[in-house]
């Protein structure tokens, strides 16, 4: 049934066209512009057996034309562009309190990590002065036994003939160069006789009693000390006076 229906429909559009080359070929033509020459004439448009076929159009509902005032947007409808002073004022008042107090913060934390720089700087160098102090003492103190040997020589040798002053003299030369050298570097001997005794510079290996001195007056210096600066290199070994002994009382009457 469908086919007789679309052959029949193809029949009446040919015969629809067949009418239309007919009524153009009985119409004069410019040569020009290949046109009909009647200025009423007009051509008629083919048609299209497909389109020809389709139901003739209607506008649904949905179809209706665009309505722009249902698109515009409501006062309601708009977000709030402005907002309160107030709250952006109290917005950055905070963030500024905020700011301060990491900034006092930070600077806190600088001020202690420079005092804690500044004791460590203090520390070190007086941990480098004690060190320095140390080899020192300890390298006169090595020293001293051969200055106590040079003095002992020097008391005890008595040179008889020129040969032995020469090698006297020879030792000390050596031995004045070598005071030399330990005053320069701030050393210096004691000089404990005729002084009271002090523990702090003194050590006491013999007492003798004698009336002609007072109790604790130091009366010979067996092994000379020796300073450097106010520190005490070595002691003074030295002997101390001591109180007679009261005379017995003769019993007999």
């Amino acid at each position: 049934m469908n086919e007789e229906k679309q052959l029949e429909h193809s029949q009446k559009s040919a015969a629809g066209i067949s009418d239309t080359v007919e009524n153009v070929e009985s119409k004069p033509m410019s040569a020009e512009t290949n046109l009909p020459t009647d200025p009423e004439a007009k051509l008629e448009e083919p048609t299209n057996p497909a389109t020809d076929a389709q139901e003739p159009f209607t506008l649904e509902p949905e179809d209706a034309p665009f309505d722009l005032k249902a698109e515009e947007p409501t006062d309601e409808a708009q977000p709030e562009s402005s907002t309160d002073p107030q709250e952006t004022i109290s917005a950055l008042t905070q963030d500024i309190e905020s700011l301060k107090a990491q900034l006092e913060d930070r600077t806190n934390q600088y001020v202690r990590i420079a005092a804690d720089f500044e004791n460590f700087r203090k520390r070190t160098q007086k941990e480098k002065e004690d060190l320095e102090l140390q080899v020192k003492c300890a390298t006169i103190k090595e020293l001293l036994p051969v200055v106590d040997n040079f003095e002992r020589a020097r008391s005890q040798i008595k040179p008889q003939t020129d040969a032995e002053m020469n090698i006297h003299k020879s030792y000390q030369s050596v031995y004045k160069q070598l005071v030399e050298s330990l005053k320069r570097i701030g050393v210096s001997p004691m000089r404990s006789e005729g002084k009271e005794f002090d523990p702090n510079l003194h050590e006491a290996v013999m007492r003798e009693a004698t009336p002609d001195h007072p109790e604790g007056t130091v009366l010979e210096e067996l092994v000379r000390g020796y300073l450097l600066g106010e520190r005490v290199l070595r002691h003074a070994m030295v002997k101390v006076a001591a109180a007679p002994e009261p005379a017995a009382e003769d019993s007999s009457s």
